[in-house]
């Protein structure tokens, strides 16, 4: 895998401090290929990842597309139902993870070899245009939802964030995010290699982690870091700043980005390289970013596109250039499609463009501003508000750590506007003075009816937010 791990690219362990340069990483690819065609695998076979190392995690990816085998990358986390369930639905012929499933050959996690000698691969049989990666975005209950990316997709994403991000700010990169979360593969460790960066993993720090992350980034060196806002409302709270001035570029995305806590990350950080980035995993994570050094922080602004286009989906007609209303984009990265899922597949594209689900504005300099996504439309008496514009607002309260709105049902409105937050510590502001401080500050309808306040808000194993479980847990708290 040659165009993925360039001759000066190394990865070290921040947990054990070890370093693996490219003769060992490709060492332990062609021993963990090997293996891989003994066990039975072969050309167009499919092979589920999950194991607890992101490293091992690399190397089982690379190593499989090397005898041309289809990754299904998923969480370690899973339940035995769950990996029962992934296995069948995906016909997975293998297993690679510390826990395996019944219905596929179980191999334990790669080791990566202390080699000096880059060993010779043999030519990648996978097809350039063929299923190389599937990523499961929802399902793994029932049906999974799995975005289908070919080694093409993913390649020209590769490039085109290479030529949009300087090499210098990728040099030293850290990455916290779990690999089966297309930014935590795509944009924080698969970039970073095919630049030749050495890629410093420190999978899913925790708040122990966090609350020394300046220090960590010092230790290190770290030039450039991307995560989702969630990671750095806890890290503002709790770690000092770096002083060593090594941070040269962040990106914030997978999540609505306040613009308060946009300009707190470049306070914190040092600089004004702070990115709010667009990604979505059907068009392999970044594409496009606004940077503060561009302009100010502004809710939802995402910026211009990273080799592609942004256009407006109006009734029978796709417009490009200025306007607003559903997003679509256009982007060598896009995904072939949903595994197995036509009736999805049905109303993802139209023609060249992908049907993103958000909601957004085109200005005339071509910067989209993000506005919220479709399905979490609260409709109150047939007007329409964000959930995410609602999300925004609380989370400006100086009391609010973190906020999720969700339409609850009213014999009245048909639905109202409901929120749960997380409040600071040692603070305790009630729901009536949350709900007044909204009051007058966004349009009427937009004000929460309700406001829970939790100790959390449940996320999903990717870190997102699912909005129908935390309204569950908001009303059951209430019981």
């Amino acid at each position: 895998m040659l165009e993925f791990i360039a001759p000066s690219a190394s990865i070290v362990d921040v947990n054990d401090g070890r370093t693996y340069d490219r003769p060992s990483l490709m060492s332990s690819i062609a021993a963990r290929a090997e293996e891989m065609r003994s066990a039975g695998l072969d050309l167009g076979d499919r092979i589920v990842i999950a194991p607890r190392s992101p490293a091992a995690s690399l190397i089982d990816l690379f190593s499989a597309w090397q005898i041309g085998v289809t990754v299904v990358m998923v969480s370690p986390g899973l339940t035995p139902d769950e990996r029962t369930n992934v296995a069948a639905t995906t016909r997975a012929r293998a297993w690679a993870g510390e826990e395996g499933c019944a219905h596929a050959i179980h191999l334990k996690s790669a080791v990566i070899e202390e080699s000096r000698r880059e060993p010779c691969l043999p030519a990648a049989r996978l097809p350039l245009d063929g299923a190389a990666l599937i990523l499961l975005t929802s399902g793994t209950t029932s049906a999974p939802k799995g975005v289908v990316h070919s080694l093409r997709s993913l390649m020209a994403r590769l490039a085109l964030n290479r030529a949009y991000i300087e090499a210098e700010d990728l040099s030293q990169t850290l990455s916290i995010l779990p690999m089966h979360f297309g930014h935590g593969l795509i944009g924080n460790s698969l970039t970073p290699l095919s630049a030749g960066a050495r890629l410093a993993l420190w999978p899913e720090p925790g708040v122990a982690g966090l609350s020394r992350l300046g220090s960590t980034l010092d230790e290190l060196g770290i030039t450039f870091m991307s995560s989702v806002p969630s990671v750095w409302r806890v890290a503002l709270r709790l770690s000092p700043r770096p002083s060593r001035g090594t941070l040269r570029r962040i990106h914030i995305g997978s999540a609505p980005l306040a613009a308060d806590l946009w300009d707190q990350v470049a306070e914190w950080a040092g600089i004004r390289r702070v990115l709010n980035m667009y990604g979505i995993t059907e068009t392999a994570n970044w594409i496009g970013g606004h940077s503060l050094e561009d302009g100010a922080a502004v809710d939802g602004l995402v910026g211009r596109p990273w080799g592609g286009t942004y256009a407006i989906l109006s009734p029978g007609n796709v417009v490009e250039g200025t306007g607003r209303g559903p997003i679509l984009a256009s982007t060598p990265s896009r995904m072939i499609g949903y595994f197995e899922r036509e009736d999805l597949n049905a109303s993802a594209f139209a023609g060249p463009w992908f049907i993103t689900g958000d909601h957004g504005e085109i200005d005339a300099s071509g910067n989209l501003r993000l506005e919220g996504r479709r399905q979490n439309e609260i409709n109150r008496g047939g007007l329409k508000v964000p959930a995410e514009e609602v999300d925004l607002l609380l989370e400006r309260h100086p009391d609010v750590v973190e906020a999720c709105a969700f339409p609850i049902e009213d014999a009245i409105a048909g639905e109202i506007v409901g929120a749960a937050v997380v409040l600071a510590p040692e603070q305790n502001i009630s729901e009536s003075d949350l709900i007044g401080w909204c009051t007058g500050r966004i349009r009427s309808e937009a004000v929460p009816s309700r406001i829970f306040i939790l100790k959390g808000l449940p996320r999903n194993d990717r870190g997102k937010l699912n909005r129908d479980v935390v309204k569950r847990a908001a009303l059951e708290a209430v019981k």
